[in-house]
């Protein structure tokens, strides 16, 4: 399947939503997501924020809505899964969330590309595997005759070769729908940014699908690179691609082909980087004004991920509020998201945010601690 979209965005724009899911084992994950993910991040949003203070709570909000998308499909009892990569652009703020191996990726005007996402492949990822192994999953290649293993590095049960996803409760709980996050600021040059599925990636490095559409007025950027793709490798598996133009009002510019003379620092850009070694770009690129780091987090933690502010404290009605899927709590039913937790010492087990009962079974789960309660149908 190919599939191509483009979208220009002026400064102007208050919130423009972009997201790509690429279905496996099924597309009812694929379409459940699409369908319910942007309203769950936005319920997990404070009511009367302003807009610094929305953009502040909106990472947050992701893990939230993520977590409630899975923890709702699971509930269908269907083993479908997928990838999400999420784009939220507020003005020059770029908020990105992923789980899976669908990338996005920044093109900024000085010709400097940066990734705004982590692949969560088990092959690439040694900490993600790490973490799969100590959940109590199993990690390694499929096995044929004679016990000769081919391919890449899957969990098992289930083949999966993916350590985030949501849905897969086939696969077990270890694979978790808690996502990457990344939040920059643009500079007022703006900036494009390049969405896609894995058919694009295996196919173009990020700075190759950078390169193949500079130059193109959105319309046309996106179709070039799946064209690009499929010349390089030919229609192997799902190539989405969105391309998004960032940009002042009243310029039509796209990012042009950086100089000679900048090509050499642009080459130390255009590598394919390690999570740490994205962090590291993203500091040297906010370095030069090209863009600002704003939050940055990957922990698959959910009480590291939800933190320790009382922000889901006592909600009109004079309850609690569960973190995940706000719910209202009297104070003696809320269960703190840090209780029992080796990785919240900082925090007091009575401190919030607090987790109805439910969602505090689906957080155990996912570290390993207990079984998921959810039957496949």
């Amino acid at each position: 399947m190919k599939k191509w979209r483009s979208q220009l965005l002026d400064m102007d724009v208050q919130l423009s939503p972009r997201k790509i899911f690429d279905g496996h084992n099924g597309t009812a994950a694929a379409v459940f997501s699409k369908d319910h993910l942007l309203n769950h991040v936005l319920s997990a949003i404070p009511r009367g924020l302003g807009r610094d203070e929305w953009l502040h709570a909106l990472p947050r909000a992701l893990v939230a809505g993520f977590v409630k998308t899975d923890k709702e499909f699971q509930r269908k009892g269907q083993t479908s899964g997928t990838t999400a990569t999420f784009v939220i652009v507020d003005g020059w703020t770029v908020t990105v969330a992923c789980v899976g191996d669908s990338r996005c990726i920044l093109d900024t005007q000085g010709g400097a590309v940066s990734e705004l996402t982590v692949d969560h492949r088990l092959e690439e990822n040694a900490e993600e595997r790490e973490r799969v192994t100590a959940s109590g999953g199993e990690v390694g290649r499929l096995s044929i005759f004679a016990g000769t293993e081919v391919g890449p590095l899957r969990c098992w049960p289930g083949g999966l070769c993916l350590s985030r996803s949501i849905g897969d409760m086939d696969v077990g709980e270890f694979i978790v729908p808690i996502p990457y996050v990344k939040q920059v600021k643009l500079s007022t040059a703006g900036g494009r940014l390049i969405i896609a599925s894995d058919g694009i990636w295996d196919s173009l490095s990020s700075d190759m699908a950078a390169k193949s559409c500079r130059g193109l007025p959105a319309e046309l950027a996106a179709r070039q690179v799946v064209k690009e793709a499929l010349r390089t490798r030919g229609l192997k598996d799902d190539t989405t691609c969105i391309v998004v133009d960032i940009i002042p009002p009243d310029n039509t510019v796209q990012p042009a082909t950086p100089t000679k003379k900048y090509n050499k620092l642009q080459s130390l850009f255009f590598r394919r980087k390690s999570q740490k070694s994205t962090a590291k770009l993203s500091k040297k690129l906010s370095a030069i004004g090209i863009v600002e780091e704003l939050f940055e987090e990957g922990s698959a933690m959910l009480a590291e991920r939800l933190g320790s502010e009382d922000s889901n404290g006592p909600s009109m009605s004079g309850l609690f509020i569960c973190a995940i899927c706000q719910v209202d709590l009297a104070a003696s039913e809320g269960i703190s998201v840090h209780a029992g937790s080796i990785f919240s010492t900082s925090s007091k087990p009575w401190q919030g945010p607090f987790l109805c009962a439910d969602c505090r079974d689906k957080k155990d789960a996912m570290e390993g601690k207990r079984p998921s309660g959810v039957k496949v149908a």
